[in-house]
């Protein structure tokens, strides 16, 4: 149970980054392009490689489970779900599982498209 509250706490501090940075992207650029959660999947990303790259390559012993549940399910989780996929996708890769990969990528987008349509068609359908 205590883990479950690790990471909603960190996806809390996650969520409120995200909505703070999609904010400021919105009054810099306008509304007409996606830049803030472009910028926040970028980001997310590449701060979960940093992440994982720490933990795999540089942390001591003394790093536990419950600061990489906060950090990484957390923190990062809330702030983008699109850097646990991207570290996935890549880890699939370098276990040279390469068309497993190319599977994962190319079917997360479209499940991920073809389920948001189907929604909002049964949406405008009960609607």
């Amino acid at each position: 149970m205590m883990n479950v509250l690790i990471v909603f706490l960190g996806a809390g501090l996650g969520g409120a980054l995200r909505h703070l940075v999609n904010g400021a992207c919105l009054r810099w650029c306008g509304p007409d392009f996606p830049y803030g959660i472009m910028l926040i999947n970028s980001l997310g990303s590449f701060l979960m490689g940093l992440l994982a790259g720490y933990l795999a390559f540089q942390a001591s012993e003394g790093w536990s489970q419950s600061v990489r549940l906060f950090l990484a399910t957390g923190v990062l989780g809330g702030f983008t779900t699109f850097s646990t996929f991207s570290l996935d996708a890549v880890l699939l890769w370098e276990r040279g599982e390469i068309l497993l990969s190319s599977v994962y990528v190319l079917g997360s987008v479209a499940l991920g498209i073809a389920g948001l349509i189907a929604g909002l068609s049964l949406m405008r359908a009960l609607s």
